[in-house]
């Protein structure tokens, strides 16, 4: 118990996954709504930041500081949302046991489409005009297709149910 927690409860952590397009950010701005969590999204920390979305080692930063904030967040009782993508299982591991090690219990949401249908979607997101400094080209998208980790059903069993 701590005067930022009075009651002691523990926050959860929503870890989404799932390529370019397809839908994590949507998914993470209504769960932080309807779950009054705080989402944590590198790309919109950049964007506000003047970074460029494709400088990697920013990136990797950003995550760290999102990883370390969420962690203490959810020690403060706050729910946390993840919305880095996390490609591969052993990220997704990495983050399912920071938030085990507190205490927390951790979901995990993966989101999917057919590589056309992200395409779409990636070219109406440049349409708007919301994203970046260059956009993702077809090949970079069809590239992380080929390496993107999607869950199999015994890494999603590792998790507790989403609500």
């Amino acid at each position: 118990m701590t005067l930022d927690n009075p009651d002691g409860s523990l926050g959860r952590l929503v870890v989404i996954t799932g390529l370019p397009g397809s839908g994590k950010t949507t998914l993470a701005t209504k769960l932080a709504s309807t779950m009054k969590a705080v989402r944590m999204c590198p790309d919109d920390w950049m964007i506000a930041s003047g970074i460029d979305l494709w400088d990697e080692a920013a990136r990797a930063q950003i995550e760290t500081c999102q990883r370390d904030l969420a962690l203490d967040l959810l020690r403060r009782g706050r729910n946390v949302i993840i919305e880095w993508g996390v490609w591969t299982r052993v990220e997704r591991d990495a983050l399912r046991d920071a938030g085990r090690a507190i205490g927390v219990s951790v979901e995990l949401r993966y989101t999917s489409a057919s590589l056309d249908e992200l395409w779409r979607r990636i070219e109406q997101r440049d349409r708007e005009g919301t994203w970046g400094s260059r956009s993702i080209k077809r090949h970079e998208l069809e590239a992380w297709a080929r390496i993107y980790e999607p869950p199999t059903e015994d890494e999603r069993c590792s998790y507790d149910s989403t609500g």
